[in-house]
């Protein structure tokens, strides 16, 4: 950017009057409002940076916590298909056994 551009974008803002260019190296000084105002989205910047660090910090925590509830329930849910599986074939022994009363007691009848 030109150092006439510059100068022209200075003076379209109010307060330029506080404004003082360099000649010799180009450079702007700034308003103490303009450095204060710096600052403050500076400040604001610092602290949103830290509320997003914190809230990763804390969904990372979750994360981990929820992985390991998600191990421990996938570990209960093995051993309770195991039981569901003895379960089912108990209940198809019982009822073959069951089927051999009846098939013997139909036998006795006739």
């Amino acid at each position: 950017m030109s150092q006439s551009s510059l100068e022209s974008q200075i003076t379209e803002h109010p307060g330029t009057e506080q404004f003082e260019t360099n000649e010799q190296t180009g450079n702007l000084a700034l308003s103490t409002s303009d450095f204060s105002e710096l600052e403050d989205r500076v400040a604001r910047t610092v602290r949103l940076v830290r509320t997003e660090r914190e809230a990763r910090a804390a969904a990372e925590s979750r994360a981990e916590s929820l992985d390991t509830q998600l191990s421990e329930q996938l570990t209960l849910v093995k051993t309770l298909q195991e039981e569901i599986r003895g379960l089912n074939a108990e209940r198809d022994s019982v009822r073959k056994r069951v089927e051999k009363l009846l098939t013997q007691l139909d036998s006795l009848e006739l």
